[in-house]
């Protein structure tokens, strides 16, 4: 740690003062979309009538639920507890967005990338927006780590820039380590989202005091805001909060990366800014580093200082087929349809809905879908927006896409290992370090589609290593019960060795029964039996021939 301490002296210098970031290998530079919904300032939704709050409850999670169907809640009430991992350290509570009456609960479809239905509450609103009393930490530096881990529990949060981690379980990890950076991603490459610009812009200095929390909660020696050289606006923003800081010890430095995707990947991100490049298996903590969105950090903000829980984000809309793109901040639960009416849809010029950006995004089946937490993005693509996948053809053999990967991987081979099945070969090429960015598929003169095959391959792996897994263990539990068969079979044996120690009576002697089923009859003993009986029968008949 020591040496990573010195390199990050000799790279950063000391203080606050804006340093440039390495260049990175990899990585495309897409047409940017951002001037239609970047113009406006960012925007309160009114309250739906209706809300869809999605629990974010899978397969994989346990669900408390604490209110009931009828109940009348109020804003900021904890509607249910979401817990991924053993400990209550992944718990992450759900709470209303606003007053009302829960009126159903049910799957339902959800904006965001997994493509499955979550548990949702229905909650239609009373218009009234009654909420409960809160509980703010103006004065939060009093607080201790445990503290700001357990509040920022309390409030629900989890990364607001994709994966949806939760926020308390990633600052519990920093207490078995020691942390040099906390990097806060201000990286928004892909090419229609701003929200997080838009968030920076105009709330610089609660992104700011949210850094500050996060860095005192996970015990970071430096706190960095990362952000692209082309976020103009952000850029000043941040600049006049950071030269306003008095206290040092706090102090968060600005660090500008190039403009290119994508920048704002975890790995990427990190290598970029401290040149620490994390290996496969490995969590950013292991190096010394923690990571955390500008949304979190707001979030972070909102939770301590304000002590409201997150039941809202801040979601991109965009799209030809609206009218006024802009930013919005979103209640947790409102529909897509709802959004793309307040911003004027075009119905007839809308071909599809996509969440997340257009690279990395998933096309939605329903504009009934619920705003999650990791909802940054909200596409009404036109006909003509985002073109249709276009016919296949062979590979050229051009290498467009092993320059474009900035994982440094080679897509060629993984693509023709993955058209084999070569589960040896996709593993020892590193197929799981793909981050599915979509820059080989954006850079394929031949139209292959790229990351859909890297995302077959893995569902393919994953299934098969879940099946050999079942594999074992059922014949693990095959083999216990042909140990346990054989066991009792040799205890068997040996209770009847131990009765078969008694000497045989004497011949002529009165035959003994046995009155315990334990008693065991030797061969001896029967053969006198059977003699006694004979004798017994030949007496009879030589008695009825007198």
């Amino acid at each position: 740690m020591n040496a990573l301490r010195q390199l990050v002296s000799k790279f950063f210098g000391s203080g606050s003062d804006t340093v440039f970031a390495r260049r990175t290998a990899g990585g495309i530079q897409p047409l940017p979309f951002k001037d239609d919904s970047f113009r406006s300032q960012i925007m309160s939704t009114p309250i739906p009538q209706q809300l869809i709050i999605p629990t974010g409850a899978t397969d994989g999670a346990k669900i408390t639920l604490l209110v009931d169907i009828g109940e009348q809640v109020s804003k900021y009430q904890k509607l249910a507890v979401i817990n991924i991992s053993t400990g209550g350290v992944s718990d992450v509570p759900v709470h209303a967005p606003t007053s009302g009456m829960i009126t159903s609960i049910g799957n339902s479809i959800v904006a965001d990338h997994s493509q499955q239905q979550q548990l949702c509450i229905n909650l239609t609103s009373d218009g009234r927006d009654e909420a409960m009393q809160l509980e703010p930490q103006s004065n939060y530096s009093l607080l201790t780590r445990a503290d700001i881990v357990s509040l920022i529990r309390e409030a629900g949060i989890i990364g607001m820039g994709g994966a949806g981690f939760p926020a308390a379980e990633k600052l519990h990890r920093c207490a078995e380590s020691a942390i040099e950076f906390l990097i806060i991603n201000a990286a928004e490459c892909e090419p229609y989202i701003t929200a997080d610009e838009a968030l920076l812009r105009e709330r610089a200095g609660k992104v700011v005091l949210g850094a500050q929390i996060l860095k005192q909660a996970s015990a970071a020696r430096r706190c960095i805001i990362a952000i692209e050289d082309t976020k103009q606006d952000a850029i000043e923003a941040l600049k006049q909060i950071l030269q306003n800081e008095a206290n040092l010890d706090q102090a968060c430095e600005l660090v500008l990366i190039p403009s290119k995707y994508p920048a704002g990947s975890e790995r990427q991100l990190i290598q970029c800014v401290t040149g620490i490049e994390i290996t496969t298996g490995q969590h950013p903590t292991d190096n010394g580093i923690v990571m955390h969105n500008v949304g979190t950090a707001y979030s972070a903000y909102e939770a301590i200082v304000e002590g409201k829980p997150s039941i809202s984000r801040f979601t991109t809309l965009c799209g030809q087929a609206l009218k006024t793109p802009k930013n919005f901040e979103v209640l947790i639960g409102t529909t897509t349809e709802f959004l793309f009416e307040l911003c004027g849809i075009e119905v007839n010029n809308k071909q599809k809905s996509i969440v997340g950006g257009s690279l990395m995004g998933s096309e939605l089946s329903s504009d009934k879908a619920a705003v999650c937490k990791t909802t940054n993005c909200l596409i009404a693509a036109s006909e003509t927006e985002l073109q249709p996948q276009q016919a296949e053809q062979a590979c050229i053999r051009c290498g467009f896409c092993a320059d474009a990967c900035p994982s440094k991987l080679l897509p060629q081979q993984l693509l023709a290992f993955s058209r084999t099945a070569d589960t040896t070969q996709l593993l020892e090429h590193g197929l799981f370090d793909c981050i599915e960015c979509g820059a080989c598929d954006y850079v394929c003169p031949s139209h292959i589609p790229l990351v859909s095959t890297y995302k077959e391959s893995k569902k393919f792996i994953g299934a098969r290593t879940q099946s050999l897994e079942h594999s074992d263990y059922w014949q693990q539990r095959f083999q216990f019960h042909q140990y346990r068969v054989k066991k009792e079979k040799d205890q068997a044996v040996s209770r009847k060795a131990d009765v078969s120690v008694k000497p045989a009576p004497a011949a002529g002697s009165a035959v003994k029964k046995p009155n315990d089923e334990a008693d065991f009859i030797s061969k001896e003993q029967a053969s006198l039996d059977i003699t006694a009986a004979v004798a017994r029968v030949k007496a009879r008949r030589e008695e009825k021939n007198k």
